[in-house]
């Protein structure tokens, strides 16, 4: 295998483990608060938002040192402190039954998952820049399919497993020495499926020295004659459709299975369909990646966001087949512009793509989570059908400001 898709399968593999990681924790928060440490919804939700906003904050800072170093041993020890954290939380929740002693590791967990992010979308990109896009959203499509598979993992280990799964040693170890149930044991072993991840990274990622010789490569390269200046409008103009793509992709998707069950669809129908919709983001974003290493990326991410605005728009007023039709549309349209929004940010600073990784990915992150909590106040204001109305003006207006980005130029 080339070297550069060794390097692109070990980002991919390791980003896989982090965010299979990542989405098991509301799974396991609600086990153990209906099994063996009550916790209120509150207490459940501040465990959740602190992690995923310490993991956006910290991806900037790491950036920036995948920058300098190449980032080797953040990335693949950031996978590492991700799942040990974890695999603490839970266990001292299990051992302990105390809330305060679980809720710090689990908190601090994800500056773990922000180590990573940054380093994978660096090179992912620089795997093969001539189509930095395309990889950018294969390097998506891990973390994506982590994402998908992690609370089905969490649920089958939780549910299915029981004192003859792990022999022997699985029970010495579970009840003997932790104090747990069987049942449970398999979260905690589970740590060791991240072992595969570090060992990829830690061995295919650029050293310190190869990767300063690769950026020396670059500053030599015309496309990237703009050094370390900083376009700041540019920049500006990102953020904006950032914050509009957030609060209207990212914050009303929590409000899909609300708006179907409204409609009187049962749990299975309206969390398919909420499936449905993140299923087409992630494999669109391929797609969206193709088109944009080889047509003008502006162009490609106003496509993707203005026609996903009909599909939010008409999404309240069906029903059945056409449905789901309208939310794979409405999905796989707004979800095409992710990794060409990581990309683009990464061509206005070509020599600081480690910083501008993670600078842009906490941004998302960020704007996302309030994005919910925007949406659901408008929402309870002027009606859920009403608000996709509003997210569908959003996105269209997000389409259009990504016209105003500097143009990139193509390299070979």
């Amino acid at each position: 295998m080339p070297r550069h898709l060794r390097l692109l399968w070990s980002v991919g593999i390791g980003h896989l483990t982090n965010d299979i990681f990542a989405s098991m924790v509301p799974v396991v928060l609600t086990f153990l608060a209906a099994s063996m440490l009550p916790m209120s919804n509150a207490q459940i939700g501040l465990a959740v938002s602190l992690s995923q906003l310490l993991g956006a904050l910290t991806q900037p800072f790491f950036g920036i040192m995948a920058d300098r170093s190449g980032g080797r041993w953040i990335g693949s020890l950031g996978l590492v402190f991700h799942v040990g954290m974890f695999t603490l939380a839970i266990t001292l929740a299990m051992v302990t039954r105390q809330y305060w002693l679980m809720f710090f590791p689990l908190v601090l967990a994800p500056i773990g998952s922000g180590a990573l992010h940054p380093v994978g979308a660096l090179h992912a990109a620089e795997s093969a820049p001539s189509r930095s896009a395309f990889n950018m959203a294969w390097f998506f499509l891990m973390g994506q399919t982590g994402l998908a598979l992690g609370p089905a993992i969490a649920g089958i280990l939780l549910d299915q497993a029981n004192p003859d799964l792990l022999g022997t040693l699985g029970q010495t170890v579970g009840a003997h020495y932790f104090g747990i149930q069987n049942n449970l044991s398999p979260i905690i072993i589970l740590w060791v499926a991240a072992i595969p991840g570090f060992l990829l990274m830690a061995t295919h990622i650029p050293k310190h020295h190869e990767h300063h010789l690769q950026r020396a490569k670059r500053q030599e390269d015309p496309a990237n004659g703009k050094g370390d200046h900083f376009p700041m409008l540019a920049f500006i103009i990102l953020g904006a459709v950032v914050i509009l793509r957030g609060f209207g992709q990212q914050g009303s998707v929590a409000f899909v299975p609300l708006l179907f069950e409204q409609k009187g669809w049962d749990p299975a129908a309206y969390g398919t369909i909420t499936s449905s919709y993140w299923i087409a983001s992630a494999f669109s974003g391929l797609l969206f990646g193709r088109m944009a290493d080889r047509f003008d990326r502006r162009k490609v991410m106003m496509f993707s966001m203005i026609f996903s605005a009909p599909a939010f728009y008409f999404l309240p007023a069906f029903d059945g087949a056409l449905a789901y039709g309208l939310a794979i549309a409405a999905g796989g349209f707004s979800g095409g512009a992710h990794s060409l929004i990581v990309v683009m940010a990464q061509d206005l600073i070509p020599m600081r793509k480690g910083f501008a990784s993670g600078a842009i990915l906490g941004f998302i992150f960020g704007t996302g989570a309030i994005g919910t909590l925007v949406i659901g106040a408008v929402s309870d204001q002027i009606g859920l059908s009403n608000t996709f109305h509003v997210v569908a003006v959003m996105l269209a207006v997000a389409g259009v400001l990504s016209m105003m980005l500097p143009r990139q130029s193509k390299r070979a």
